[in-house]
């Protein structure tokens, strides 16, 4: 699955997987966001989106949250679950 975002006029492309997902997931803690959500956009960029995507993040405060969460809505979207008694 390919997932592209224009961020700020700039085209992204992203290749998200099971297994960097996972990692991110698990990365998260209380005292830690910013970082597993940075690593993961890292890790899932296409080689020739890598420089754009570093511009962004070194220059926007908050900017790994904003993408990862567009990100992960269309990687894995909200499943849609009901309690039966």
């Amino acid at each position: 699955m390919e997932i592209t975002l224009t961020i700020n006029g700039t085209d992204i492309t992203f290749k998200p997987n099971k297994l960097a997902y996972n990692s991110y997931i698990n990365d998260i803690t209380m005292n830690d966001k910013i970082a597993p959500a940075t690593n993961f956009l890292r890790r899932i960029v296409t080689p020739e989106h890598k420089e754009p995507l570093n511009e962004i993040l070194d220059n926007h405060a908050g900017a790994s949250l904003q993408i990862v969460e567009k990100v992960i809505k269309q990687f894995a979207p909200d499943l849609e679950i009901e309690i039966k008694n």
